[in-house]
């Protein structure tokens, strides 16, 4: 029997003009889930299933989720290959933005018609309804567009944690990075600009290499190289007047994590928080001695944000969303249409936008 922390399901219709009042609120609406009973290919092990009601005890609040996105951590989670692997049966899904559809007697703060996401890291965001204890879901302002609401506590969040939490940074530094195009590597870009930080971006070479360039400048990049430009003797001579990097970041490891490394300036930190390229992370002793450069790993999941901290950042990140100050790419694509979203997300159909369900 699945448990109240990982499955709800979606009435298979759903009349949006139903009355709160004519749903009883003692337990949740049947659900849809997409489960998976072992560790496996996402594409193979992953499928529908209804989910019947849940009891809605007094603290409880009945979300009816709108959004979650296909993130590639949900497949390694999936495949049994993630650091830590969530117990089987399971239902899929870590993020995600819903409407409250029905709360406990006692609780106070939240009422139906609310958009909340969860103020913690726990699994089962896709699937139509979702039942958690009032404290683990944070209301969010309702003019948020959709996709953003449903992106913002992984992503987004990681990337404003990192350039707050290993170095001081104020206007006028400089931060480098690899990973560039990925949503983190663009919200860094985007975070940067609005507070005076100058940013060099690191991008694989690719034929459209041009276009990538001139797209993330437009997001606010002061530099962007691909890693071919950056076979020279000395790459800080392409700095210009930039001043040399206070702080590196790194989510593919190998040659590109030592890109990142030759740029940082003397007791500058390097922090890692992906491995793309699956190839170790190598520095040279001079690098460790004469410039006393540091590594540092960042994992969201582990960093126990306190609430105060977790809502301020949040709040933050989507005010910027909300001003069109903070974008990213994504594709909305139906619920029904799940395994043709994770198809995409797997990297199947070529490079594609982020996907996101929309329930």
């Amino acid at each position: 029997m699945l448990s109240k922390h990982s499955h709800f399901v979606v009435p298979l219709c759903h009349d949006k003009q139903t009355s709160f009042l004519n749903i009883p609120t003692t337990v949740s609406p049947s659900s849809t889930a997409v489960v998976y009973d072992q560790h496996g290919p996402p594409d193979i092990v992953t499928r529908f299933t209804e989910i019947p009601p849940v009891e809605i005890n007094e603290n409880d609040v009945c979300v009816r989720m709108l959004a979650a996105p296909v993130n590639p951590a949900d497949i390694n989670r999936i495949e049994g290959v993630y650091p830590v692997r969530p117990p089987v049966p399971g239902t899929g899904g870590w993020e995600g933005v819903g409407e409250v559809h029905a709360v406990g007697s006692t609780v106070k703060v939240l009422s139906p018609g609310d958009w909340v996401i969860h103020s913690a890291y726990l699994p089962g965001t896709w699937q139509t309804y979702v039942v958690e204890d009032e404290s683990l879901w944070y209301k969010i302002d309702k003019s948020t567009p959709i996709e953003y609401a449903a992106t913002v506590s992984v992503n987004p969040l990681s990337a404003l944690r990192m350039m707050e939490d290993f170095v001081a940074l104020k206007p006028g530094d400089t931060i480098v990075q690899n990973g560039a195009t990925s949503i983190v590597g663009q919200c860094v870009i985007q975070l940067a600009r609005d507070r005076g930080i100058h940013s060099i971006n690191i991008i694989r070479d690719k034929p459209e290499s041009d276009e990538v360039k001139e797209k993330l400048i437009k997001l606010g990049a002061d530099k962007v190289f691909t890693e071919s430009e950056l076979e020279v003797k000395s790459i800080k001579n392409l700095l210009d007047d930039i001043p040399e990097p206070l702080l590196g970041l790194n989510c593919i490891g190998g040659n590109a994590a030592t890109m990142v490394i030759k740029f940082l300036k003397q007791g500058g930190t390097m922090v890692t928080y992906g491995g793309m390229s699956k190839k170790p992370i190598t520095i040279s002793t001079t690098s460790f001695i004469f410039k006393d450069i540091s590594l540092k790993g960042y994992w969201l999941q582990e960093k126990n944000l306190d609430k105060a901290q977790y809502r301020c950042s949040i709040d933050y990140l989507l005010a910027l969303a909300r001003a069109g100050r903070l974008k990213y790419e994504m594709e909305m694509v139906p619920f029904k249409d799940f395994h043709t979203a994770l198809e995409r997300a797997m990297g199947k159909h070529g490079s594609r936008r982020k996907q996101v369900l929309k329930f």
